[in-house]
């Protein structure tokens, strides 16, 4: 009863509500987490808040996608892709940006990465011209890459995405291999353990 009558004042005040909206817009967040986030904001002194919000919106403005592997970058080439030390020939294919963080987690992988945005979902209405394909391809091509890891997610989304790309580059004579199966059917690599997902990469194999 209490809990009913406390967010049903919180929808009364338009600002509080309002701001506990933008709070529940973000994944994972329900309405009691908006509701404690928004009561800690307040609690907080202005200048606190001003710099929170300052900080988010200097993100916004600020990030930028490398353009070679479409991470994300405070310049126009990631740090990883400018990185001499990194093996420039090697290319871990990913889906999206958290992949990346993940594999630099776990400290054992030295090549550089191409981010897709995605993977196939016809159900979803994301065909591969959806994705950043066509640009791996001419990554490809450029002829100083000697192999490709398939490292997308273990779902029939995931696996049509390989079986795609590995069609398309057939014809280029470059090595592709996918992570081994380590990880769980239908476990994203995001929340894969670093230990699992470090042995994934090391033991990958030739795609078949």
């Amino acid at each position: 009863m209490l809990v009913e009558i406390f967010c049903n004042w919180f929808m009364q005040n338009k600002l509080l509500d309002e701001a506990v909206q933008q709070f529940m817009s973000l994944p994972g967040i329900g309405r009691k987490t908006a509701q404690r986030f928004v009561l800690h904001l307040l609690r907080k002194s202005l200048e606190d808040v001003t710099n929170f919000t300052s900080t988010i919106q200097r993100m916004k403005e600020d990030t930028k996608f490398c353009r070679v592997c479409n991470n994300i970058s405070e310049n126009d080439i990631c740090e990883v892709c400018a990185n001499p030390r990194r093996d420039q020939s090697t290319i871990c294919v990913v889906e999206n940006i958290n992949d990346v963080m993940a594999i630099e987690a776990t400290a054992q992988y030295n090549g550089v990465y191409h981010v897709l945005g995605g993977v196939i979902s016809p159900m979803d209405g994301v065909s591969p011209s959806d994705l950043h394909i066509s640009d791996l391809i001419e990554r490809v091509s450029s002829g100083t890459i000697s192999e490709i890891i398939l490292a997308l997610p273990t779902t029939m989304e995931g696996e049509t995405t390989n079986y795609f790309i590995n069609k398309k580059l057939q014809q280029t004579g470059v090595k592709v291999s996918v992570i081994a199966k380590g990880i769980a059917v239908g476990e994203e690599l995001q929340y894969t353990d670093e230990v699992t997902l470090s042995q994934a990469i090391k033991n990958r194999k030739p795609f078949e």
